[in-house]
């Protein structure tokens, strides 16, 4: 077995996009995307359809963002989508949108029914998909609490019908925030902003139940009793009808959006680093980039996160008349994480690999055990270790990569053990750091082990991405996968929205809304709607209610990625 660090080698072959030259860029662009992840995606789509020419700039070798995908010795991985929900049909909001802004090319492979699988200590709970799977699953394993598990799939549906007025407020204009926040409050109901362990408590006070309620917190990167219950019911209602895995891997969903910005005349540029927002006049006017060329074009999006944009690319006299500094103070990044990519020579099949994802907990207290792990990351257990299978998922695999498979593992980690190395350069921080992500690496590995003892002597290759890693090719300062922390008092910030205070720029992607690959698409969608204005109707109608069986409903969802 080889264990390589992923700064020591070179970037992989699995490139998308056009590289940027100075040279290739035209001068009469409508609207500058920076950052080419799944929202910034979104927006120029969009925006393309609607007759726009918009152009999208990437810093990393690939476009994508945390969907794309890179090979390594003839093997390929996903780095963030493990799976979506709401797939399956072609009405919900989530394909809808995806089938929009990929003329419908990219398609989908349903996982195992039983999708998920948590193992809470010693209690193993598998998720089936399905309204009734999802609730026999439950009561099957907590038979005594039949009641409570019903009052909470209703909780899940009040909060998702709750969602679409949400969202719309994110469109209100911002004198109005005032009223809206205080309509908010009459429409939503109580438990929409609560702490996910405040709500449940109240449901039940069996806490092996609610660490199986709370079993993919992982998706949203905060534990039950910080995460607010928006978001952890968003997950599990995206999740009820089960899995789905985009077929031809991660890396098709550039791939075919990108024909759709090209087709309004735009572009999507690769190596084009971004390093200042231009503002004259007080408006947001252009970019600069790394070499010191400048674009222009009326209007600038930002898909590079609320604080990066804030605090790196934007002028700091024009960021102080925002008030941004005051805002800050209610805003985190959220948990740093590790990611092993692992080879084997030999195929899914041949070695029994699901296509159910694994979560494991060292028992059902979620919350102590992170706390525990914080205060000492070398002893403390791994307060959970997520497994997916993406070989066993996407049925193309095999004509890619033939008589291989491949697993995803992700791990919480702390910023703390990397940042001594912040400064270094990639690929050159040194025989220290690569001697803690080879002690990592094999802790990470022992878990996988006990769960999948078949694995002992196959794995022929892994690699181990770090918060640095994240850092180097996504920008997140602290290797955060999801952005900001999706806290109760995140989404009481009615400024997080498209349309900032700078004329001319605006926001998009999951720190506008919510984490995920659809929640960072729906960011985009309502980015869209707030640069479109009634202009938009046409293209809200396409998507909110020609959808056929699924009607005008308005869900917001999140995924791991």
């Amino acid at each position: 077995m080889t264990v390589t660090a992923a700064t020591s080698l070179k970037p992989s072959t699995i490139r998308i996009g056009k590289r940027y030259r100075a040279s290739r860029v035209d001068a009469d662009y409508d609207t500058i995307v920076i950052g080419s992840g799944i929202g910034g995606l979104t927006s120029a789509a969009l925006l393309a359809r609607e007759g726009q020419k918009v152009l999208v700039l990437e810093q990393h070798y690939t476009a994508g963002g945390f969907t794309h995908s890179y090979g390594r010795n003839g093997y390929e991985w996903d780095v963030g989508v493990h799976y979506i929900g709401d797939m399956g049909s072609p009405h919900t909001l989530g394909r809808k949108l995806f089938d929009t802004i990929t003329d419908g090319q990219l398609k989908w492979a349903p996982m195992d029914d039983n999708y998920d699988r948590f193992y809470l200590g010693d209690r193993v709970v598998n998720l089936r998909a399905g309204k009734d799977g999802f609730r026999q699953s439950l009561v099957d394993a907590f038979p005594d609490d039949a009641q409570a598990i019903d009052r909470y799939i209703r909780l899940l549906d009040k909060v998702a019908s709750g969602v679409q007025w949400y969202t719309l407020s994110k469109l209100s204009p911002k004198l109005a925030s005032p009223l809206t926040r205080r309509a908010l409050r009459l429409m939503l109901p109580k438990c929409f902003n609560q702490t996910t362990h405040e709500v449940l408590s109240e449901l039940t006070d069996n806490t092996a139940l609610i660490g199986a309620l709370t079993g993919q917190w992982g998706d949203c990167g905060v534990t039950p009793k910080h995460s607010s219950f928006l978001i952890h019911a968003l997950i599990a209602k995206h999740y009820i009808h089960g899995g789905y895995y985009p077929v031809g891997g991660a890396a098709e969903m550039a791939r075919t959006i990108i024909p759709v910005i090209q087709s309004g005349g735009g572009d999507v540029m690769t190596y084009a680093d971004v390093t200042e927002i231009l503002v004259e006049k007080g408006r947001a006017c252009g970019v600069r980039l790394a070499d010191g060329h400048t674009i222009h074009a009326g209007r600038i999006i930002s898909n590079a996160g609320v604080i990066n944009t804030f605090e790196t690319l934007l002028p700091a006299e024009v960021v102080r008349r925002t008030g941004y500094a005051r805002q800050r103070r209610h805003i985190e990044p959220s948990m740093s994480h590790l990611g092993l990519y692992i080879g084997l020579n030999a195929t899914a099949a041949e070695l029994e690999l699901p296509k159910t994802n694994f979560w494991i907990y060292p028992d059902e207290h979620h919350d102590a055990n992170v706390a525990h792990f914080l205060a000492d990351p070398d002893n403390a257990p791994l307060p959970v270790v997520y497994i997916s299978f993406p070989s066993a998922k996407d049925p193309d695999y095999l004509n890619r990569c033939p008589g291989t498979a491949t697993i995803e593992v992700v791990a919480p980690t702390t910023w703390s053990q990397f940042e001594p190395w912040k400064h270094a350069t990639w690929g050159k921080r040194g025989d220290a750091y690569d001697a803690l992500k080879q002690r990592l690496t094999e802790r990470v590995l022992e878990t996988v082990y006990d769960k999948l003892p078949q694995l002992r002597g196959r794995i022929d290759y892994v690699e181990t991405s770090t918060p640095l890693s994240t850092a180097w090719f996504c920008r997140y300062d602290q290797g955060e996968i999801y952005g900001l922390e999706h806290t109760p008092e995140r989404f009481d910030q009615d400024w997080l929205r498209p349309k900032t205070e700078i004329p001319g720029l605006y926001l998009t992607g999951q720190d506008i809304l919510t984490c995920g690959v659809v929640g960072a698409m729906i960011g985009g969608l309502v980015t869209t709607l707030a640069i479109r204005g009634v202009k938009g109707a046409g293209l809200a109608k396409r998507i909110f209610v020609d959808r056929g069986a699924a009607g005008p409903d308005l869900q917001l969802v999140t995924e791991t990625g």
